[in-house]
C-alpha cells in the first residue's frame, strides 16, 4: 500500500524545524565580556579544588560527656555541641573558583548568613576583612577611607566593643551558656558579632588560636577569647553601630540618610532597605550641613 505524499508546505516547515534545532544545538549562547588581564603579578592559590582534596573523616561524638549528671536536661542544640565540641574539621559548603581572589584584594567581605547561603573561604588573601551579619549596612566607601590609614601586617580588631559582661545562665535566652560549657564568670571584651573590622595579621592570630583553644558556642565571644590567647585586645569604632541608629529627637526620621553619612556599618537592615540607603548616600546633591570626616 503506498502511503500519501507529505504536503509541500508540511515538508518545508519539517526542514526548516530540523535546521533550526540542528543551530541551536552548535551555537553557544553568549558569553559575559571577558574581563582585561591585570598587569598585577597574579598570585598563586595556595589551596585546591573539592575535587583535588579529600574530605576528612567524619568526627565521632565524645560520648564520655553524657556521663555528667547535668547533661541531659541541658538543650539538644547545648547538648549536641558538647559531643561535637573536639571537632576542627569540616566539609567545605561551596569554595569560590581558583580565579576568584586571584588579583589583589584590598577589603574583603566575609557576610555571616543561613547554612543555605553561607560559602566559606578556604583563605583569606587579602589586606582587610569585614566580617559581618546578613542584614547590615555596610559603607564600604568609609571603610576603604578608615583602613587606608592602617598598616594590614599590624594588629587591627575593631568594632563595637562590649566588656565588663558574663554568660547568661538561664536556659531560654539565645546565648545561654551553661556551667558545664564554661564555669567562668565573665567574658573577655569582645566585639558584637554584627559586623567588625580586621587587618590580615589579625585575622592569622585568630586562625592560630582557634586550632588550640576550645570552641565556644557564641562566635563573638570566642573571638575575644582568641584575640587574649594571642596577647590581643579588640577596639571599639564609632563607626559601627551594631546596635542600629538611635536619633537625639523622636521627630527625626532614624532612616535619614544624614545620620548614616559617615558610619562604617549598621546593624538590622532589611534588603530593601539596604537598596534605598545606598541610593539615598549616593546622590552627589546630598546636603547634611556641616561637613565632618570619617569616624
Amino acid at each position: 500500500m503506498r502511503l500519501p505524499r507529505p504536503l509541500p508546505e508540511l515538508s518545508l516547515l519539517l526542514a526548516m524545524a530540523f535546521i533550526a534545532l540542528l543551530l541551536l544545538s552548535c551555537v553557544s549562547p553568549p558569553a559575559c565580556p571577558v574581563p582585561e588581564r591585570s598587569s598585577e603579578p597574579q598570585e598563586v592559590p595556595t589551596w585546591f579544588p573539592d575535587s583535588q582534596r579529600a574530605d576528612p573523616a567524619p568526627c565521632q561524638a565524645n560520648l564520655s560527656v553524657a556521663d555528667h549528671p547535668d547533661f541531659a536536661a541541658l538543650p539538644a542544640h547545648i547538648r549536641d555541641f558538647l559531643l561535637y565540641r573536639h571537632c576542627r574539621d569540616f566539609p567545605l559548603l561551596r569554595e569560590p573558583r581558583a580565579t576568584k581572589c586571584a588579583p589583589p584584594v584590598f577589603l574583603l567581605l566575609a557576610i555571616k548568613s543561613s547554612p543555605a547561603n553561607y560559602g566559606r573561604r578556604q583563605v583569606l588573601r587579602s589586606t582587610f576583612v569585614l566580617n559581618g551579619d546578613d542584614d547590615v549596612f555596610a559603607h564600604t566607601d568609609n571603610m576603604v577611607t578608615y583602613l587606608k590609614g592602617h598598616d594590614p601586617d599590624h594588629h587591627l580588631f575593631v568594632g563595637h566593643l562590649i566588656q565588663n559582661v558574663g554568660p547568661i545562665r538561664v536556659p531560654w535566652s539565645k546565648y545561654f551558656v551553661p556551667t558545664l560549657v564554661s564555669a567562668d564568670e565573665h567574658y573577655p571584651p569582645y566585639c558584637g558579632g554584627g559586623g567588625f573590622l580586621l587587618s590580615r595579621f589579625t585575622a592569622a592570630a585568630l586562625h592560630h588560636a582557634a586550632r588550640v583553644l576550645p570552641v565556644f558556642p557564641i562566635d563573638d565571644v570566642f573571638l575575644g577569647m582568641c584575640l587574649r590567647q594571642q596577647g590581643l585586645a579588640p577596639g571599639s569604632h564609632n563607626g559601627v553601630r551594631t546596635a542600629g541608629v538611635h536619633v537625639p529627637s523622636p521627630r527625626l526620621s532614624s532612616f535619614d540618610p544624614c545620620f548614616y553619612q559617615k558610619l562604617l556599618l549598621v546593624h538590622r537592615f532589611l534588603p530593601y532597605e539596604t537598596l534605598l540607603m545606598w541610593d539615598a548616600l549616593s546622590q552627589p546633591l546630598l546636603a547634611c550641613g556641616k561637613k565632618a570626616g570619617v569616624y
